[in-house]
């Protein structure tokens, strides 16, 4: 298995070192290096990324927060987290938002190897739980508040994108439900075939359609735009749609 990883780090020294190590392990690929997390934000949106070795002490946004940030989405692929810093007072604070291991500087490469086996180990892992779910698995699982909720796939009727929150609409309920997810990852999420991106701000279900324009969409009473972004794909569903 071939990881594709990060490095964060505001020192530049650090970073290089970082880098190097990354460039010599033979199932690490380096993806991309920043200065500091607020940038590594898009890239990570954007990309698929396996490990992020990540310093703690940076300006404006410090490693801790940024795992935080990354652990409340919600999402399947949520990267490894290899936390590196000079100060090992943050030792319980790195594994209280679950990061696989802890660099203590300086460290040379044996110390990072150990830590790289360690995001090694853990993605296999991911990957055999996943591969042993059922494809047609009809339930997705999210945080809500301080809980994990089962919400049965066929009970959505659509998704509404508020910035980092999603917004899901019920057929079993009157009441919405708000999550901390964007909508790109509640796309990941949801079984393929059955729901459908319309816009930046909504992913519908497909099955609770009950009648269509080129530029509209219909679920019983609620109507919803289709955006040009997603028009060619749409059009398409309406050709086969019966």
């Amino acid at each position: 298995m071939i990881l594709n990883c990060i490095a964060i780090d505001d020192e530049p020294p650090a970073l290089d070192l970082l880098c190097r190590f990354i460039q010599q392990t033979p199932f690490l690929i380096l993806g991309a290096s920043f200065s500091n997390g607020i940038e590594s934000l898009r890239y990570i949106n954007e990309n698929n990324v396996a490990v992020i070795f990540l310093d703690i002490q940076m300006p404006d946004l410090s490693g801790i927060e940024l795992a935080r940030i990354l652990k409340g989405r919600n999402t399947i692929n949520t990267p490894a987290i290899i936390f590196t810093t000079a100060f090992d007072q943050f030792a319980l604070e790195g594994f209280k938002v679950d990061a696989v291991d802890y660099l203590l500087k300086p460290f040379g490469y044996q110390e990072f190897l150990r830590a790289a086996n360690k995001a090694l180990k853990w993605a296999e892992l991911n990957v055999n739980s996943l591969s042993i779910k059922p494809k047609d698995e009809d339930v997705i699982y999210l945080k809500v508040d301080s809980q994990k909720v089962k919400i049965p796939c066929q009970d959505i009727i659509y998704i509404e994108g508020l910035k980092d929150y999603a917004k899901i609409h019920l057929n079993t309920s009157e009441k919405s439900i708000l999550t901390l997810i964007t909508l790109k990852a509640m796309e990941d999420k949801l079984p393929k075939g059955r729901f459908m991106r319309i816009h930046n701000s909504f992913i519908v279900s497909l099955d609770k359609i009950s009648s269509v324009t080129k530029t509209t969409v219909f679920l019983n009473k609620t109507m919803l735009p289709v955006s040009d972004k997603f028009k060619e794909e749409f059009s398409k569903f309406i050709d086969r749609w019966q």
